[in-house]
């Protein structure tokens, strides 16, 4: 009998790690990216520089390395520029609904690298919802490009829902003989 107590109290501590530890993730993917935007926007002044949602393909331009560039970029659509013409309140109340829709997915999840998958990618979309808050419009800063080939601009907040869809993926091709959340 001891044993059956034993694993069912492995088995909530487990759930406890894994729901603290994504939290944390979670939060850490969102702090970096709202001091990151802090830094460069408000503090090294590039929003007085290329205030949103400027229509200059690059503001500041910096190139750092021959096949990568920091810049400012103002998105006012949502990934890669889609849905660039739905009003303000259109975007926000999509990126709302899609973040609610995940929250409540993680209060589902029944594995840990699901549970942390979705914590980082809500972390990400959370900065952008405060992004269309606070500017009307997502920056973005990391330019990747080779010759005359470049990649989309993008931010740290999209590193975190890329991790975060990551680790969704990764969690469906693992074997399902891991404990549970």
């Amino acid at each position: 009998m001891a044993d059956g107590a034993e694993k069912e109290a492995g088995k909530r501590s487990i759930s406890r790690l894994a729901v603290r530890g994504s939290i944390i993730a979670g939060l850490v993917a969102f702090l970096i990216d709202r001091g990151q935007k802090f830094v460069q926007l408000e503090l090294l002044g590039w929003r007085d520089i290329c205030p949103p949602p400027a229509t200059a393909p690059y503001c500041p331009y910096h190139p750092v390395a021959p096949f990568f560039d920091y810049v400012l970029v103002w998105n006012t659509g949502i990934s890669y520029g889609l849905l660039r013409g739905v009003p303000l309140v259109g975007l926000l109340a999509l990126m709302i609904l899609a973040v609610l829709m995940l929250i409540w997915w993680w209060f589902k999840a029944d594995t840990m690298l699901t549970r942390y998958g979705l914590a980082i990618a809500i972390g990400g979309a959370a900065s952008h919802i405060i992004d269309r808050l606070v500017y009307g419009a997502v920056p973005d800063f990391f330019l990747l490009h080779w010759r005359s080939w470049s990649f989309y601009v993008f931010n740290l907040s999209d590193m975190a829902i890329t991790i975060g869809v990551f680790l969704l993926l990764l969690d469906m091709v693992l074997p399902k003989s891991r404990p549970p959340a």
